[in-house]
Parts: C-alpha cells; sequence; structure tokens
C-alpha cells in the first residue's frame, strides 16, 4: 500500500467459506493474524448476506480487500450475483486484492473444475466450467502438499495437468504470489513449483 499498517484500513470478506462446513479454525485464526498487524480498522463485509448498500461503503472505505478462503465456486457466483466483478477494476487502481486459498483461485481466467474435483475434493455438483476473473494469466493451486488435501503433490498435480498449456502454479501455506502491473514475485518460505512456464 505504500503506508504503513496503522494508516491502513482492511475490509474482511468472508463469503467463500459460507460453504465450507465444519470446524473455521482457520478462518478465526486469519482474523487473528490481521488483528496482530495492527490495521488502523477492520471491517467485515460479506456480500451474500447484506444488501449492496451495506457492502459497498465498507469496501470502497478499504485499503486492502482480504478475501478469505473457502470454496471458489460459491464466491464467484456471489461476485457476478452481487455485482462486484464490475466494480472491482475500478477500485483496485488505489486498492490492494488478497486472495487466500479459494479467493486466489478466482482470479485465473476459469476456476478449472477438473482440477478443483480431483485435487481438492470440491464442486462435484457442478457440471460447467466457470469464468473467473481473469485477472492473471495463469492458475494458481494453494495448499501444496497439505495434510487435508492428499492429491495435491507434485507428482499427482503434473500428471493431471499434462494437456493444459498454460502456467500454473502450486504453492504451500507458506507461500504467495505478489502481483504489481502484471509483474509476479514470489515470497515463499516453504514449498512451491510452476509449469509450463517457460524459461529464458
Amino acid at each position: 500500500m505504500g503506508k504503513k499498517p496503522e494508516d491502513t484500513k482492511l475490509v474482511f470478506i468472508p463469503t467463500a467459506s459460507n460453504v465450507e462446513i465444519g470446524d473455521k479454525d482457520w478462518l478465526i485464526n486469519d482474523l487473528i493474524d490481521l488483528q496482530k498487524r495492527n490495521f488502523s480498522e477492520i471491517d467485515i463485509a460479506d456480500i451474500s448476506a447484506v444488501d449492496r448498500k451495506i457492502w459497498e461503503p465498507k469496501i470502497k472505505n478499504a485499503d486492502v480487500l482480504f478475501f478469505e478462503g473457502g470454496n471458489a465456486y460459491h464466491l464467484m457466483e456471489w461476485l457476478n450475483k452481487s455485482k462486484l466483478t464490475e466494480l472491482l477494476p475500478g477500485l483496485l487502481q488505489d486498492k490492494v486484492y488478497v486472495g487466500v486459498s479459494a479467493s486466489s483461485m478466482v482470479t485465473n481466467k476459469d476456476l478449472a473444475l477438473k482440477i478443483s474435483r480431483v485435487i481438492y475434493g470440491e464442486d462435484l455438483d457442478k457440471i460447467e466450467e466457470m469464468d473467473g476473473l481473469n485477472y492473471v494469466d495463469f492458475y494458481f493451486l494453494p495448499h501444496l502438499n497439505s495434510e487435508w488435501f492428499p492429491n495435491i503433490r507434485k507428482n499427482f498435480i503434473t500428471k493431471l495437468t499434462k494437456d493444459m498449456s498454460g502456467i500454473i502454479y502450486a504453492m504451500d501455506d507458506q507461500s504467495a504470489l505478489k502481483i504489481i502491473d502484471g509483474k509476479v514475485e514470489v515470497i515463499s518460505e516453504g514449498d512451491w513449483f510452476v509449469l509450463n512456464k517457460q524459461t529464458s
């Protein structure tokens, strides 16, 4: 943001997590971690739970739009239903989009239904591919080597995506991508790899 956390407002958008059943300790821990960063303000805006006249001012007021993890299809459905997709390009001229897990995956050109089903065991009821926000020209796969997702391992991903020509980043929970004006930077204290990227 170019300024200190103490001078930065953040809005936490939990929408992707709404359909996940069970213990939400991961969501609670993310909120606690954010609180420890000493932001000047942390607001919460669920775009599926309240009217636009309530969530829109919250989002416009924030410097950082923090989209929590959960289910990418559910989040993308509500990004479309709420019309936030129409607002985001303008908002991101001077705000930062932070996507955790599923909320990072919606920035892809599509939600890679086959990968979602086989690797993450989700969206088994979906029959059609869904477009993403198309903010990046690659696919992002979170939770590499996670105990909760036994299929997200390098050998398995490589075999599953052998017919895909697009660039694929797979990253563990100690890794992230920072993207500014199309320039991609890997930030990692863990494991990650990239497929189909041309090297010069």
